[in-house]
């Protein structure tokens, strides 16, 4: 028997056993499990030899990046979506091992050349801290790879819904509103946003409520559209934007946004960080910190360790990111000389905009394929895909705490929430 049918034989035999609930279809053509529905298709024998290689996360991204697996008659979601029927560990256990130990070996030592691989990870994945060479890896894709995806004006952050109907346009105007009014935004006074994007809160800001803004980036991409943009609305003396670190920053700011930077950072500099946010934040002033966060598991070692999923999100996606948890945010904030006024959970505005995000991708995926090449294009849309998922189970939450400049007397806060709903 040749080592191609003894490798089909393997996956069958895993594939009856396992019962997935959605059909396999193999390089032979052969379909295996229902007749309807969404197929995971494997389309290269030498899938048996990765996975008894590297028996892990990082080969399953290999082997979608590379097409090796791929769907058909779906999304990536509609596999999410179907039933479990079991635990995969309890099925693992009634797997024949002898009838595929019996096939293994004629299919390892004749194998053909594996299915080339694509270095799409960061250069140094796990360095501490935030850095330019990190953020451009994430960053300086392409803006127009971004453009398919993204919101009109181009928000790269989690969108607000009033209504999970509404679309991404509408979510993302939202959500800037919702930070606006919770800075309590005056005109004249000077907001400052760390890790300014392409621009969109400072540009909304300066339009809608006055304020003068300056950003400041480590993405040359972004700045360079993020400046046009500023341009074309004609806000040049009412919006500044550097290419330098919030650490180099001096001078003092009515109020202070982070949306979506602080994960970037590493949990080495966040003090750091927010002694640098008290010192650039005037007396009284408000400070919106929005950023990602982990679940507390009960002690530090627990809640630190780095898993599977987290650490192939720094190696392919995110170089140098680690996230808190939102007791450790708060915690720190005090201790840093602020206090803390309100902390809102938006974990399934997460869900809903890397939803969004990611149909948008698959909906102009050759135009992805274009800007980026395919092997890039199959990654960010796993990527995007696997960030709704996690957000809709709860395995992460995604905060905005506000915050003021502790000071005696009177915040200067309203009594009550009312005007953030106007």
């Amino acid at each position: 028997m040749e080592a191609a049918e003894r490798a089909a034989r393997i996956v069958r035999t895993v594939i009856e056993t396992l019962q997935p609930g959605f059909a396999v279809r193999l390089w032979t053509g052969e379909r295996i499990g229902p007749a309807t529905g969404p197929v995971l298709t494997i389309n290269d024998q030498d899938i048996v030899w990765q996975v008894m290689r590297r028996p892990n996360l990082s080969t399953l991204i290999e082997m979608w990046i590379s097409k090796t697996i791929d769907v058909e008659g779906g999304s990536l979601f509609d596999f999410y979506a179907l039933p479990s029927h079991g635990k995969l560990r309890t099925k693992l256990k009634s797997l024949p091992k002898l009838a595929v130990l019996r096939d293994l070996p004629a299919v390892l030592f004749s194998r053909k050349q594996m299915t080339a691989r694509t270095d799409l990870s960061g250069r140094n994945p796990f360095v501490s801290g935030s850095n330019r060479q990190a953020i451009q890896h994430h960053y300086d894709i392409s803006n127009a790879f971004y453009r398919l995806f993204l919101d009109e004006r181009m928000v790269y952050s989690c969108g607000y819904f009033t209504d999970f109907a509404n679309g991404i346009d509408q979510a993302q105007k939202d959500k800037l509103d919702h930070i606006c009014r919770k800075l309590r935004l005056k005109p004249g006074e000077r907001l400052l946003d760390i890790g300014c994007g392409w621009g969109a809160m400072l540009i909304h800001a300066a339009k809608n409520y006055g304020v003068v803004g300056h950003g400041v980036s480590l993405s040359e991409a972004q700045t360079e559209l993020a400046r046009e943009r500023i341009r074309s609305e004609g806000l040049e003396d009412r919006i500044t934007i550097e290419i330098k670190s919030y650490a180099e920053l001096s001078g003092s700011f009515d109020k202070i946004s982070s949306i979506g930077m602080f994960e970037h950072l590493g949990l080495a500099n966040h003090a750091a960080y927010f002694s640098t946010i008290h010192r650039l934040l005037k007396p009284g002033g408000i400070y919106l910190h929005h950023a990602i966060t982990r679940r507390d598991k009960g002690s530090m070692k627990k809640t630190l360790r780095k898993g599977p999923e987290f650490k192939a999100l720094i190696k392919y996606i995110f170089p140098g990111g680690e996230l808190d948890t939102i007791g450790m945010t708060l915690g720190n904030l005090e201790a840093h000389g602020f206090l803390v006024y309100d902390v809102e959970n938006l974990r399934e505005h997460y869900a809903r905009t890397c939803r969004l995000w990611a149909e948008r991708l698959h909906a102009r995926f050759d135009e992805a394929i274009a800007e980026v090449g395919e092997a890039k294009a199959r990654l960010w849309l796993l990527y995007l895909t696997g960030c709704s998922i996690t957000f809709e189970r709860a395995s992460a939450q995604i905060f905005q705490t506000v915050v003021t400049k502790r000071a005696r007397g009177p915040s200067g806060l309203p009594p009550t929430r009312a005007d953030l709903y106007r």
